[in-house]
């Protein structure tokens, strides 16, 4: 991949760190027999550890194309549904790999992508729009290259516990408490903080800033007092939020009438009533069912990225779903090619690989975009 635009000093507060703490590698670029994995180490600069550049095969004339993923946090939903589908390239495909490099967030993704670090990201459909639109964060900090989309990987069930013995049973009453509302630089803090402006309850709360892996030490410190947990497509908890679970006593808290109408309100969230899972404790005694505002995850992939690459990519996920899955148990259900396009936003091109793979299978919606690809 050639270098787009050189890392700027005012994204240091984002990128710092994010690429050298977990890159898993899959295959080499002209192996094509797959592996399993292992992990490695490279630098803290925005590199891969290399040469400075994520290019690879071209994709041509039979030989395999490595695809540098950004994929989140390490044990978040993004960066576990990339290792995931990386284990089910190596098996499944001769053509492609893809390496999952462990970064600070969905939101550094974008920036990741912007300045010729990766080849493709791992995001959803929230950051994605900010970006699109130049708002928040993005206001200030703009990305000038967007990748191409993809396909949904995952769905984020977002919802509010309480710590035992902070007497908080209701949204109504956080003010004056203090607040975990995720980590900053996480696609789902972005939109939770969000909403928390939007209903005017940002400025009456203290807010905790911390990385997802201290919280449960934050808990037992005393330092919050309710916080936002997610999971994954109603089949399990996130790591960080099992790590609660097995440290921690906290509960579901009851979601008043006037924040629930903040999550109908703000785009990017979508409300939903669903039943508790994923906990070992009784996380019952307030309220017996999440209220949750939802986020999709989805992929996205670099114009420089083949077209034969990107409906391999495709292709892989849809026919080997029960692979995938023995990695990550809250992969997206791709059996029927209609349920990856749910998540497609219809403002932002979908890359030509991954459109000719929905042409194909007769999924394709005529008044999307094809972003072509450059070979």
């Amino acid at each position: 991949m050639s270098d787009r635009h050189p890392i700027v000093e005012d994204r240091r507060s984002v990128l710092s760190g994010v690429i050298g703490a977990g890159t898993v590698l899959l295959a080499g670029c002209s192996g094509g027999d797959g592996g399993d994995g292992s992990d490695g180490s490279d630098g803290s600069d925005g590199s891969d550890g290399s040469d400075g550049s994520s290019g690879n095969g071209d994709g041509a004339d039979g030989e395999s194309y490595e695809l540098v993923m950004g994929g989140s946090s390490q044990g978040s939903t993004n960066y576990n549904s990339m290792q995931a589908l990386a284990r089910a390239l190596g098996q499944h495909s001769d053509t492609l790999s893809m390496s999952v490099q462990q970064t600070q967030g969905n939101v550094a993704n974008m920036y990741q992508y912007d300045d010729g670090n990766v080849d493709a990201v791992a995001t959803d459909n929230n950051t994605i729009t900010k970006a699109l639109n130049g708002a928040d964060r993005f206001e200030e900090e703009p990305v000038d290259d967007i990748p191409y989309q993809s396909f949904r990987i995952n769905g984020l069930d977002l919802f509010w516990v309480a710590v035992e013995g902070s007497g908080i049973e209701s949204t109504a009453d956080f003010p004056g408490n203090t607040i975990y509302p995720i980590q900053p630089g996480f696609g789902t803090r972005l939109l939770t903080e969000e909403l928390m402006r939007e209903h005017g309850m940002w400025d009456e709360v203290d807010i905790l800033n911390a990385n997802v892996g201290d919280v449960p030490g934050a808990i037992e410190e005393g330092r919050v007092d309710a916080l936002a947990v997610y999971g994954s497509n109603r089949v399990a908890l996130t790591g960080w939020a099992q790590e609660i679970d097995a440290r921690n006593d906290v509960y579901l808290v009851e979601v008043a009438d006037d924040f629930r109408q903040t999550i109908e309100e703000v785009g990017g969230a979508r409300l939903a009533e669903i039943e508790p899972y994923g906990w070992n404790q009784d996380v019952t005694q307030v309220t017996d069912s999440i209220t949750s505002w939802n986020l999709d995850l989805q992929c996205l992939i670099g114009s420089e990225v083949p077209a034969d690459a990107a409906y391999e990519f495709a292709r892989v996920s849809h026919e080997h779903g029960e692979t995938i899955r023995e990695s990550d148990e809250t992969y997206a259900d791709h059996s029927d090619p209609e349920d990856m396009t749910v998540s497609v936003i219809p403002e932002h091109p979908v890359h030509q690989g991954v459109a000719e793979f929905y042409q194909e299978n007769d999924v394709w919606d005529d008044s999307w975009e094809i972003g072509e690809s450059e070979s």
